[in-house]
């Protein structure tokens, strides 16, 4: 196990850590920075009381920018729906696979593409909030939007949109000079900025009365248990055997090697129960906005927390999970390039058989995955709905929260290695 005793001592990792968390700090302040036009009151009663919706989700991934309505609304989710789309197209355009194996330019072009795709991403979201908002009315019928018409449009989507670049720039800085991957940081910041008010008025509920101490007990267990779950199955890896011959190259000789293949459970990430959440909560949100009986039917149906939306919120991680493994992990260029390598899995051939196998593998990795997926994207809905939980705390936030918070460790434990490394060597070297 690493020892993190020395993490303050290594100059180069103190420097990372402090720069990432002024960039924390700034994106805090940003958050509370409103745009003009908007009753922010009005707002914020609006958003608590649809906490059930995509207005609750998006909430709750900006880390309550949206309930201010602030230059940084949209968050860094444009970015990341634009970094989706090119993935999926990268599977189907032959120019984008082309760059994609190209190296580091073929990444740069990429990045700059990603970053084009967000800016109207964002442009086309903008319109859409500001247009929404005319139309919404908080508490007493009191319209949200002060000053209504075109302007309003067109100052409110520019400042959304550039309050996105900023937030991508921020995180561009972060994984340049900071410490973990920066865009996954932000969102990691936004959701953490919520937890320390959904604490205390857990406790506020305790002093009150309303909650016995042995139901917070009980909780705080069932939290530390769907944590330590996250991390094991996040962590676990399936090792498919490969072994590399003797062989001869150039007029050196390389004797037999073994190695392996690592195989994810969860190949695909927090991308299922992101995409499922939104798809789910848009009739919710839809029938909040336009008043049409066959979309109200729908949304009563599809209420959150039922019966029938866990079935199909399950239905979609599952589809979701296996159709973004299927981008992600190619069998079929792992084996050729094994082959080209000289490398065989003991006991199946090399080519078509290999890529079968490791298909095959993934396929019932994937519907383990999904089945973790799905048990931690529900049970929060189960224990608000049946067990009177006060506050959300699990689904797509604490996978997202964990994933980011493993991520950063593992690269804090590459620079730790690297001192102990570089160390060795000059003690060598003398």
């Amino acid at each position: 196990m690493q020892d993190y005793s020395n993490m303050f001592n290594v100059p180069e990792l103190n420097k990372r850590l402090l720069f990432t968390l002024v960039m924390f700090v700034i994106f805090r302040l940003a958050a509370h920075i409103p745009t003009p036009g908007v009753d922010t009151h009005v707002l914020a009663a609006l958003v608590n009381q649809n906490q059930s919706t995509a207005l609750g989700l998006f909430n709750l991934f900006s880390g309550g920018a949206i309930s201010n309505f602030s230059i940084v609304s949209l968050g860094i989710m444009p970015y990341i729906s634009a970094a989706i789309i090119l993935e999926l197209f990268t599977a189907v355009s032959p120019e984008l696979a082309k760059l994609k194996k190209e190296g580091e330019s073929g990444r740069r072009k990429i990045s700059e593409y990603t970053r084009y795709l967000t800016v109207a991403i964002s442009l086309l979201q903008g319109i859409g909030i500001a247009i929404g908002l005319q139309s919404m009315h908080g508490p007493n019928n009191t319209p949200v939007v002060i000053w209504h018409g075109i302007g309003f449009i067109i100052f409110a989507d520019i400042t959304l949109t550039t309050g996105t670049v900023f937030l991508m720039w921020l995180g561009e800085q972060i994984t340049e000079r900071g410490i973990g991957n920066g865009i996954s940081l932000i969102i990691f910041a936004g959701i953490i900025a919520g937890l320390p008010a959904a604490v205390g008025n857990t406790f506020k509920l305790v002093s009150s009365g309303d909650m016995s101490i042995l139901a917070l007990l009980l909780i705080t267990i069932v939290v530390a248990a769907v944590i330590a779950l996250i991390v094991f199955i996040e962590l676990a890896q399936r090792r498919v055997s490969v072994q590399y011959p003797r062989r001869m190259v150039g007029k050196r000789l390389y004797n037999a090697q073994s190695s392996y293949i690592p195989l994810k459970i969860n190949v695909s990430g927090v991308i299922p129960p992101i995409f499922a959440s939104s798809i789910m909560l848009f009739p919710a949100t839809i029938a909040k906005v336009i008043n049409v009986p066959f979309i109200q039917k729908i949304s009563n149906l599809l209420n959150p927390g039922g019966v029938l939306y866990n079935v199909f919120y399950v239905i979609l991680i599952f589809f979701f999970a296996y159709f973004y493994t299927s981008i992600a992990f190619n069998p079929k260029d792992v084996a050729d390039n094994l082959k080209k390598n000289g490398g065989f899995i003991p006991g199946i051939r090399p080519g078509k058989y290999t890529a079968d196998f490791l298909d095959w593998i993934l396929t019932r990795l994937t519907f383990v995955g999904g089945i973790y997926l799905s048990f931690v994207c529900v049970l929060p809905w189960v224990l608000m709905q049946h067990f009177s939980v006060p506050f959300y705390f699990g689904g797509t936030a604490l996978l997202i929260v964990v994933q980011v918070a493993l991520d950063t460790i593992m690269q804090i434990q590459a620079h730790l290695y690297m001192r102990n490394y570089d160390g060795f060597l000059k003690k060598g070297g003398k």
